[in-house]
């Protein structure tokens, strides 16, 4: 590329990025750390507001910045070597904080970085595939980046931003929307419905060289169409085309560190059962469920299990389910820890699944040696005590706006 090229790049993004609102000051906000000797990496799916998030970091900390997003088509030729053009650039720029954006688009981004770390600058980074930077800042930058995940709007960022109050029909309407901002902004299920496209073509099937594209997106069909529920690679190959379940766990792969998906274990202290168990589905947004899902009727109870689980992933990633032979219970939080939390999901308490609710979050009590545990509903408030444990019956909206 030439100097003019790149810098026309540079001035109209930063033109753009100008005149962008500041959108809704996203919680995430308070941890991100003002640090000159590490990289800040801010990781997530497309689209969920992580460069709104950098934005407001910037404003915040008042200083002048140079800002590039290599997820630009004009930059489809861009090499290594055009560091050196982008190094004339941010030298007559005088700025000392430098803002990447997608930076996983960039050849040998993680030299560069390292390179402009040890020079004293700061630096600002996103990308969208997680695998993909865990592997290059586990070994070029060691001991030189600090990571933050974002994920779409939570619960109580939704009702800030619609101006709803925190309550069932909130949720209801959250289960139904989801959490992307420009999908709340302007109600368009093409942009959802396009951003899927994407990831899948383009940050899975293109970057990865697969040829089989059609295996890819079937799978993905039948996965954001079965949110909460058990998957094991061996059962699903036939049931989209493929021949080998070692093929669905590498797409398996390919679509968590894309951030479409997340699989949790089943409990176990062994850890060859652990890997044996069949391991539980949840989608990133239910916006994303609405959009790509084949079913054709809302299943409530596994949109609001999903809403638990990501909920709970804005806490900690150690989470599992537990099952034995006596029960199933639907999360285990920090399981290793002095004290597990146990979470049972469903949407309401009935003559014809109270027992069955009950006993598996009992089960979990039992083996956890726990007195107290939790079930979530859409909207129920009750106290349950049962072979000396105490169960509290909460509505999800609540638990999820208070802890979150």
């Amino acid at each position: 590329m030439k100097l003019s090229e790149i810098l026309d790049v540079v001035e109209t993004q930063r033109v753009v990025l100008k005149r962008q609102a500041q959108g809704l000051l996203r919680k995430a906000l308070e941890s991100l750390p003002d640090i000159q000797s590490y990289a800040l990496v801010i990781t997530g799916i497309r689209r969920c507001g992580k460069s709104t998030l950098l934005r407001q970091f910037v404003q915040k900390l008042g200083r002048e910045f140079i800002y590039l997003s290599f997820d630009d088509l004009r930059f489809w030729d861009f090499s290594p070597s055009d560091y050196q053009l982008l190094d004339k650039i941010i030298e007559d720029a005088g700025c000392g904080l430098l803002f990447f954006d997608e930076i996983q688009s960039a050849p040998q981004w993680e030299l560069y970085i390292r390179q402009k770390l040890d020079q004293g600058f700061q630096v600002l980074v996103t990308g969208s595939n997680a695998s993909l930077l865990s592997r290059e800042l586990g070994s070029r930058l060691t001991g030189r980046h600090i990571s933050r995940e974002l994920f779409p709007f939570s619960y109580g960022e939704y009702c800030q931003f619609t101006g709803q109050t925190p309550g069932a029909a909130s949720l209801e309407r959250y289960l139904e929307q989801g959490g992307f901002p420009e999908y709340l902004k302007t109600g368009s299920e093409e942009l959802l419905a396009q951003l899927q496209t994407d990831i899948i073509y383009r940050d899975i099937a293109g970057r990865h060289g697969l040829r089989d594209a059609s295996s890819l997106l079937r799978l993905y069909t039948y996965l954001v169409s079965n949110a909460a529920q058990l998957v094991s690679p061996s059962k699903l190959a036939p049931a989209v085309g493929v021949k080998s379940p070692t093929t669905i766990l590498e797409y398996f792969s390919y679509f968590e560190a894309s951030y479409l998906i997340a699989l949790i274990p089943c409990f176990s202290w062994s850890a060859k059962a652990q890997s044996l168990a069949p391991k539980k589905l949840y989608i990133v947004d239910s916006g994303i469920i609405k959009t790509g899902s084949r079913s054709f009727t809302s299943n409530y109870g596994a949109l609001l299990e999903n809403f638990v689980f990501n909920s709970l992933r804005l806490q900690t990633s150690d989470i599992f389910y537990f099952a034995d032979k006596t029960g199933e219970c639907d999360f285990v939080i920090n399981p290793h820890s002095v004290a597990p939390l146990c979470i049972q999901v469903c949407w309401e308490l009935d003559t014809d699944n109270q027992d069955r609710e009950i006993q598996g979050i009992l089960a979990a009590l039992d083996f956890f040696n726990r007195d107290e545990g939790v079930i979530l509903t859409y909207n129920s408030r009750d106290l349950i005590i049962r072979e000396g444990k105490r169960i509290s019956v909460i509505p999800a909206w609540e638990y999820s706006y208070e802890t979150v």
